[in-house]
C-alpha cells in the first residue's frame, strides 16, 4: 500500500493506493478523508529599490494680467460676474449672506447638505454680493449658480 497526498482546488486530501486490484477490493466503497492543510510559506522577494524619477524642470509660468477694475456696485438682483455654483446635489441649510454684504475669498455665503453632511458654500473671492438665486430648503443640482458677486 502507498500513501499520497493529492491537491484539488486548494483542498489536500492524504490517499493510501492499493497496488492490485482483488475480488474483494472492487466493490469496496471509495472513501477520501481530508488531510490537515499543509501551507507552504513563498519565499519573500528580494528588496528592489526604485529607480529615482527623473527631474525635469518646472514650466516657465506667464505672469497673470492685471484684474480689472471692478464695476460699480449693481443694482439688487442683477447678476454678478463672478458665479458661485453648487458643487453636489442637495439642500439649501440656511443663508448666512443678503444682496449687498461684502465677502471676503473663502467667507461662508451659505449652507448646503449634501449625504446628510453640512457643506459651507463659500466666496471664491473678495467682493460683493449681487445676488442669492436660492432660498433655505430649496433643492439644488451639482452646478447650479446659487449667488453671483462683483
Amino acid at each position: 500500500m502507498k500513501n499520497y497526498t493529492i491537491t484539488v482546488n486548494g483542498q489536500v486530501y492524504v490517499v493510501q493506493v492499493e497496488e492490485g486490484i482483488t475480488a474483494a477490493a472492487q466493490g469496496a466503497p471509495v472513501v477520501t478523508i481530508p488531510a490537515a492543510p499543509v501551507f507552504q510559506q513563498a519565499a519573500a522577494p528580494a528588496f528592489q529599490p526604485a529607480a529615482p524619477a527623473p527631474v525635469t524642470p518646472a514650466p516657465a509660468v506667464a505672469p497673470a494680467p492685471a484684474a480689472a477694475p471692478a464695476p460699480a456696485a449693481a443694482p439688487a438682483g442683477a447678476a454678478g460676474s463672478i458665479t458661485v455654483e453648487s458643487p453636489m446635489p442637495g439642500k439649501i441649510l440656511s443663508v448666512e449672506k443678503k444682496v449687498g454684504d461684502s465677502v471676503e475669498a473663502g467667507q461662508t455665503i451659505m449652507i448646503l447638505e449634501a449625504m446628510k453632511m453640512e457643506n459651507e458654500i463659500v466666496a471664491p473671492e473678495a467682493g460683493t454680493i449681487a445676488s442669492i438665486n436660492v432660498s433655505v430648503n430649496q433643492s439644488v443640482e451639482a452646478g447650479e449658480v446659487l449667488a453671483t458677486l462683483n
